[in-house]
């Protein structure tokens, strides 16, 4: 009988690993959400609506994403996880320079190319944070990581409108790409050290493709994990993708006054990051910090859902953080429970099982948002139809967190 494989040596730097998957994420949440961020201005050039611009290249780039996330498994195995993100950057960067294109058709398809470079980021990152990091901190790791999101959408937002207003949109995602090309290049020095123990001979099959969902749905904890996730991701969708249109058309805030409102969620999902992670880890348990995360989402939605334009804006800035710190706060909690209960060794192909459920809600998620925003009465709508079944979520979790 031969002996089993060695276990993957401990990475020797895990601040500098957690640090350069962290920057990468940064970059690809920039790249994804650079579109929609824009779709006021790429409006006006494709001769549709803000919204449906928005709602379509949202959801093609988590379309993308799905397929990224589902076959990164075996090309984490076989390429290694440091290969993999250079790729990902690459194709964001690549996906974003078509995009000037300025073809509605040509978009779409580099929209779905940036979005099979995102889909690989965050189990690749898996992979690499799970090998370095105890049990007891995963949660807030993972959550430090998982700011990226947020710091990506929140500099995008920042920067992506003023610079759009005053050169135009292809210019706004030709200097974007600049940053992803740079860290694939220098993201090369770090891979001998890094990317260890490949398997040369994985192969891509339908089995290997199949493997992950077959996983996630065959454990109880990673299938109710992968449920809630397709949920959240709806909500997290609606603030990143949505908040400037709704700000800027129907309550009547300029354009540039609606991002650095955007921005301000963002900030708040970069502190609710690490912040969840922390109670998670001390004392919660990730169970019930994500039932009362839904609880805030479910909250936050019915409040946006009355708003006027008279709103002061500061009131509305205290608002878009809370939402921001839950509905984009959640991700690292549910990351490091996924990594925590995937079987030894497989927490990059439980990532990518779960994500395949995650993107699903961010590609059903802007066409049953669109549908409700332009049949059945506006932004309003689409925000009380969410907050029910979130509402509906918590309660579910905080029953499973009392059985556990």
């Amino acid at each position: 009988m031969s002996a089993p494989p060695p276990s993957p040596a401990p990475d020797q730097r895990p601040f500098f690993t957690l640090a350069l998957t962290t920057g990468i994420q940064v970059l690809v949440s920039m790249a994804a959400l650079a579109m929609p961020v824009l779709a006021s201005l790429i409006a006006q050039h494709v001769n549709q609506s803000a919204a449906a611009v928005a709602s379509w290249l949202a959801a093609v780039v988590y379309l993308g994403a799905m397929v990224g996330a589902i076959t990164s498994g075996p090309l984490i195995q076989r390429w290694g996880a440091i290969r993999l993100s250079q790729t990902g950057l690459l194709l964001c960067a690549g996906g974003l320079l078509l995009a000037c294109v300025g073809v509605w058709p040509v978009l779409l398809l580099s929209a779905f190319v940036i979005g099979l470079g995102y889909g690989p980021i965050t189990p690749a990152s898996s992979h690499l944070l799970s090998r370095s990091t105890p049990a007891h901190r995963l949660s807030l790791v993972f959550s430090v990581k998982q700011t990226g999101v947020p710091l990506g959408v929140f500099l995008v937002a920042l920067v992506a409108p003023g610079m759009g207003v005053a050169f135009g949109w292809k210019v706004a995602l030709a200097v974007l790409c600049i940053p992803c090309v740079a860290m694939a290049a220098f993201s090369q020095r770090l891979r001998s050290t890094l990317d260890v123990e490949l398997a040369k001979a994985a192969r891509m099959n339908v089995a290997s493709l199949l493997g992950p969902m077959r996983m996630v749905l065959t454990l109880p904890l990673l299938r109710q994990m992968a449920l809630c996730s397709f949920l959240f991701a709806m909500a997290q969708l609606l603030v990143t993708a949505y908040t400037v249109i709704y700000l800027h058309e129907t309550l009547g805030y300029g354009l540039v006054l609606a991002g650095l409102l955007l921005s301000v969620a963002q900030m708040g999902g970069v502190v609710g990051r690490i912040a969840w992670g922390y109670v998670a880890d001390r004392w919660l348990g990730a169970l019930t910090t994500l039932s009362l995360l839904a609880a805030i989402m479910g909250a936050c939605a019915i409040v946006m859902a009355l708003l006027s334009s008279t709103v002061p804006v500061l009131a509305m800035a205290a608002l878009l953080l809370a939402f921001g710190m839950a509905s984009i706060g959640w991700n690292g909690v549910y990351l490091a429970e996924v990594a925590r209960r995937a079987p030894p060794g497989q927490a990059a192909t439980a990532t990518g099982g779960t994500l395949f459920f995650t993107f699903l809600g961010n590609v059903v998620g802007p066409v049953a948002l669109g549908l409700a925003i332009q049949h059945l009465g506006g932004f309003k709508a689409a925000y009380l139809l969410l907050a029910l079944p979130l509402l509906v979520t918590s309660a579910v979790l905080y029953l499973g967190a009392r059985r556990a």
